[in-house]
């Protein structure tokens, strides 16, 4: 006998059903592109951002913008030993260390003769105002006597003399004293014990620092500023080491030419020419007329005079002759003008920290109005052609 199949069960009642519950719809996304408004202010954020930082802390900056400064010069060295096998850690440590190696081997053989310099001219300070006094007024009677003493009065006379000595006593003292200051030998102190090992961690990490800056810029954009960076760089490195060797020929140049000559102070003079030509046309004319001065005062003829001034002359024809169109040529576009504002207000905005920052500030500047040019020249703003008629 056949079971039946159990009964069917009735249907559970309609308020016992359970519907799945569904997520909650997803948020409408926003706009998918960044507004000219959002642009502008990501823009003045980092400028305003980048301002207050460097005007907070500029007093403690300076080592680690010159620590900068080393690892961007040293770089494509550190590179260069890294495709050769060196790990970069050991590039950059073997790098530094000789930096350091040959700054202190010059700091061990000039400090001496600049000190012994610097008393000498403590010592000669009063000949020198005194033999250029003489020379001053010989050459204001002689002038007289061409002039007529209706032109030129000797209480006149007496006040030039004394004047030029007045200025010649200052700068002499101000000299000394700014080589002396305990506060310059604190910052140099300073700027030997942190700037090297602040230029070691930047210089070995310096690639993966570019490469992550680079990841961080807005993808719409990311080309373009990376071509102005790399036209920045091309300019900025192009001018800092060719100049840098340009002074470091000169100062060479300089102290020895002028010590042959017989100049007392031809050592300091000389670097101090050379270095100072760092800022275009001003370390030569300032050189020249520092050693011009002194020459008078020592040698009391013109003979001596004439082989300081036929120094300067030989230096400034070899520099722009031969020096500086072999180690810069045509690849620098930073005009000499645009680079001694920049210096000089670098100078006065933050002190020798703005120095430091004020060549690469002018490399970028210039690099963005070239870039902005091109675009207007481009633009319907220039090409829109001209109205005709009435």
């Amino acid at each position: 006998m056949k079971s039946s199949p159990p009964p069917a069960l009735p249907p559970p009642p309609a308020s016992r059903v359970r519907e799945p519950r569904l997520p909650p719809p997803p948020p409408s996304p926003g706009p998918r592109t960044a507004t000219r408004g959002q642009r502008l202010a990501l823009v003045l954020g980092l400028l305003a951002a980048a301002l207050s930082l460097l005007w907070l802390f500029s007093a403690i900056l300076t080592p680690f913008v010159l620590a900068g400064c080393i690892a961007y010069f040293l770089d494509p060295l550190a590179s260069r030993l890294n495709r050769l096998g060196l790990p970069r850690g050991l590039a950059a440590l073997l790098l530094i260390t000789t930096l350091m190696a040959l700054a202190l081997i010059a700091l061990l053989l000039l400090y001496p003769l600049i000190i012994s310099q610097v008393g000498t001219l403590l010592a000669r300070l009063p000949s020198y105002i005194a033999g250029v006094g003489s020379a001053v007024q010989e050459a204001l009677q002689a002038l007289e006597q061409r002039v007529g003493p209706e032109m030129l009065n000797t209480r006149l006379r007496d006040l030039a003399v004394s004047q030029i000595g007045a200025i010649l006593s200052f700068l002499g003292t101000a000299a000394t004293r700014l080589i002396g200051g305990g506060y310059a030998l604190f910052n140099v102190f300073t700027l030997v014990v942190v700037t090297p090992v602040v230029a070691f961690y930047l210089l070995r990490d310096w690639r993966a620092i570019m490469l992550r800056i680079e990841s961080w810029l807005p993808r719409r954009s990311a080309a373009t500023l990376r071509q102005l960076a790399k036209d920045t760089d091309r300019v900025l490195s192009a001018w800092l080491r060719g100049q840098l060797l340009c002074c470091a020929l000169l100062a060479v140049y300089y102290a020895v030419a002028l010590s042959a000559v017989g100049l007392e102070l031809g050592l300091i003079v000389g670097l101090t020419s050379g270095v100072l030509s760092f800022i275009p046309y001003v370390g030569s004319m300032t050189g020249l007329g520092t050693a011009l001065l002194l020459a008078v005062g020592q040698f009391g003829t013109w003979n001596g005079v004439g082989l300081v001034a036929a120094v300067f002359v030989t230096g400034q024809v070899v520099e722009g002759y031969i020096i500086y169109p072999r180690l810069l040529g045509d690849r620098v576009e930073l005009h000499a003008v645009w680079v001694i504002f920049a210096l000089f207000a670098g100078g006065v905005a933050f002190g020798f920290l703005g120095v430091l920052l004020a060549v690469p500030m002018a490399a970028a500047l210039g690099v963005l109005a070239r870039y902005w040019l091109r675009r207007y020249l481009e633009s319907p703003l220039y090409l829109d052609p001209p109205r005709t008629g009435s």
